[in-house]
C-alpha cells in the first residue's frame, strides 16, 4: 500500500502464554458511504484475508468482509511462545493491496 508499513505489532509475555495485538491502518470502506462533498458512493476498500504465522508456521487466517472498523484492532494468545521467536502478520484486501510485518517477541 505505501512504503511504510500499515501494520504496528505489540507482544507481551506471560507464565502461560504470550499476548500479540495488532493494529492496522486501513480505511475499510463499506461501499455504501457517500462522500459528502460530492454525494457519490465512496468505492468499496476492505481487507479481504488477515494471516497470523508463528516462526512462520500458520496460525491462523482471516477472511473477512467490509463489516470491520476502521483501522481494525486484533490480538491473539501464543501458548508456547519464546524469546526471539517470530511472529507475522499479513494482509490483503479487494483491491489487490496488501502489506505484511514481522516481530520479534522480545
Amino acid at each position: 500500500m505505501a512504503s511504510r508499513s500499515t501494520i504496528k505489532i505489540r507482544s507481551k509475555r506471560f507464565p502461560e502464554h504470550t499476548l500479540v495485538r495488532t493494529l492496522i491502518a486501513h480505511s475499510m470502506e463499506t461501499g455504501k458511504r457517500k462522500d459528502k462533498d460530492s454525494g457519490e458512493l465512496i468505492p468499496a476498500h476492505f481487507i479481504q484475508t488477515l494471516s497470523f504465522k508463528h516462526n512462520d508456521k500458520l496460525l491462523s487466517e482471516c477472511h473477512m468482509g467490509f463489516g470491520i472498523s476502521k483501522n481494525p484492532f486484533f490480538s491473539f494468545k501464543i501458548k508456547q511462545a519464546n524469546v526471539g521467536d517470530k511472529v507475522t502478520i499479513s494482509w490483503k484486501d479487494n483491491l489487490g493491496f496488501s502489506d505484511s510485518k514481522d516481530h520479534i517477541i522480545q
